[in-house]
């Protein structure tokens, strides 16, 4: 499975552009798409592979945000406010507790 996030771009010179993941900033390769500064693009594998509308791609960092917590670069929620989706979402893989069968995971 391939997974593009979106990226706001903050600048282009040619090809190349800085985009901002909600805090980290990268260069990517912008030759496939029409982006400019203020745009957002999914990015996937360096490159920016689509151009996407504002409000989508803030709906799209929330619901990262609620999967991943702080490891999107968006704000996590308070403690209190986790439930059982993002409660593990600052560690890795290797130290979360094994799924359950049948507990609705592939």
């Amino acid at each position: 499975m391939c997974l593009g996030i979106p990226a706001l771009v903050k600048e282009r010179t040619g090809d190349i552009g800085r985009v901002d993941f909600g805090g980290t900033a990268r260069e990517v390769n912008l030759s496939l798409v029409d982006a400019r500064a203020g745009d957002y693009v999914i990015v996937h594998a360096g490159f920016a592979i689509q151009v996407m509308e504002e409000k989508q791609a803030l709906e799209t960092l929330e619901l990262f945000r609620e999967v991943y917590g702080e490891q999107v670069g968006l704000p996590a929620p308070p403690e209190a406010a986790r439930d059982e989706r993002t409660a593990y979402s600052g560690q890795r893989a290797a130290d979360r507790p094994a799924r359950k069968k049948g507990d609705g995971h592939a």
